[in-house]
């Protein structure tokens, strides 16, 4: 029977949630006003001259990849500022001797930055509705998707974390992979509007699946293949899991 160090999870988590609500303006205030921008400029102002697409109006189709886009920043930047500001505050060494296993320490981290990114898609969700946007068809998928999608990219922190030696190396990945491939994702347009070179490259970029699968739980419209989105989904998530707690193991720049 697998035990899990409860008590030592809790910790991690409770000290990542007082450290959100620390910094509330930069953690849950900020993705929120960004995403209210997003969410005025191209549903209400843009949105208005554009016909209605999937059968719901523009600003209720472009909102999920709005959402998607806050919960990306929001669990990457949790799990990399934490793990990256313990390794340089030598904290990192506390957890290492505790009585944690890699996958406890694992599930700390992600688990800390998908609360995180759970607690900024509800506060966004919140605007949306404010703003008539929000249409919900499936809400337990929508959850299991914005968990998986957050895990995803907390992983992806991590890694960066673990790799990068200066605060400025914590953006790299965030500035020169993840947004491009983001708004090349179809989160404020039908991969339908492509040329069909374009869509077809399109196909092969992740975070279509991501988008298309938050925005098929909101609105029930997908583009994309409901067994080749879930698998690119759930796949990462496996795949990232593995090789985070590999690296742990090893203790990649984390043992001196």
């Amino acid at each position: 029977m697998i035990m899990l160090n409860t008590i030592g999870l809790y910790t991690m988590f409770r000290r990542e949630v007082k450290r959100t609500f620390r910094v509330v303006v930069q953690t849950l205030v900020a993705p929120v006003i960004s995403a209210t921008l997003y969410i005025f400029i191209f549903g209400t102002v843009i949105g208005t001259r554009i016909d209605d697409f999937a059968g719901v109006p523009y600003i209720s189709f472009v909102f999920p990849g709005v959402l998607m886009l806050s919960i990306i920043n929001a669990s990457f930047a949790s799990a990399s500022s934490a793990l990256y500001f313990m390794r340089f505050t030598r904290g990192i060494e506390e957890i290492l001797i505790a009585p944690f296993s890699y996958v406890e320490m694992l599930i700390g981290f992600v688990g800390s930055a998908v609360t995180r990114a759970l607690m900024v898609a509800f506060l966004i969700l919140t605007v949306g509705l404010l703003f008539g946007a929000v249409n919900l068809v499936n809400p337990l998928m929508f959850v299991v998707y914005v968990a998986a999608i957050s895990a995803i990219f907390a992983m992806l922190g991590i890694i960066v974390a673990l790799w990068a030696e200066s605060f400025e190396q914590l953006q790299v990945l965030n500035t020169f992979v993840i947004t491009p491939l983001t708004y090349l994702g179809g989160i404020f347009y039908s991969v339908t509007f492509l040329p069909p070179l374009a869509a077809t490259i399109t196909h092969f970029n992740p975070f279509f699946y991501f988008a298309d699968a938050v925005r098929s739980s909101m609105i029930g419209y997908s583009e994309a293949n409901s067994a080749i989105g879930a698998l690119v989904i759930f796949g990462l998530v496996v795949t990232l899991g593995i090789l985070v707690t590999y690296l742990f193991r090893i203790g990649w720049k984390i043992r001196s």
